[in-house]
């Protein structure tokens, strides 16, 4: 199973809106980000296991913005692995600006193989 895993990104201007604010849709792209930066970090990569015939599909996502973010903030993306059995992995995500909690959520990610059929967890990737 993979280790939990922290990244730092900095809040870009196009992923901003008319307030200044980044927009909502771009913290699921922050959580994907982690995904596969976590993946990485462990000596795989998202492009590997698509080589492999594995593909980790989103199911299900969550998220919940307590504070906005803002263009050039630095921010603290915490990604956890809860679950990793059968054929689904689910994370679990916490946003930081310093110590401060931005945005939290979930995703659920489905191993479909090349077809799309759903398929098991390479076992690397299952929780023991």
């Amino acid at each position: 199973m993979l280790p939990d895993f922290e990244m730092t990104l900095r809040v870009r201007y196009q992923e901003t809106d008319a307030q200044g604010r980044v927009h909502h849709a771009n913290y699921l792209s922050y959580f994907e980000q982690g995904r596969v930066e976590q993946l990485r970090a462990a000596g795989r990569s998202y492009k590997a296991l698509e080589q492999d015939g594995i593909r980790l599909v989103v199911a299900e996502a969550t998220c919940r913005y307590h504070w906005p973010a803002e263009f050039d903030d630095e921010l603290r993306l915490v990604t956890r692995v809860t679950h990793a059995r059968g054929a689904r992995i689910v994370h679990e995500y916490r946003l930081f600006r310093g110590d401060e909690l931005m945005a939290e959520g979930t995703t659920t990610v489905a191993c479909v193989d090349a077809s799309g059929r759903a398929t098991r967890l390479p076992e690397w990737l299952r929780q023991r």
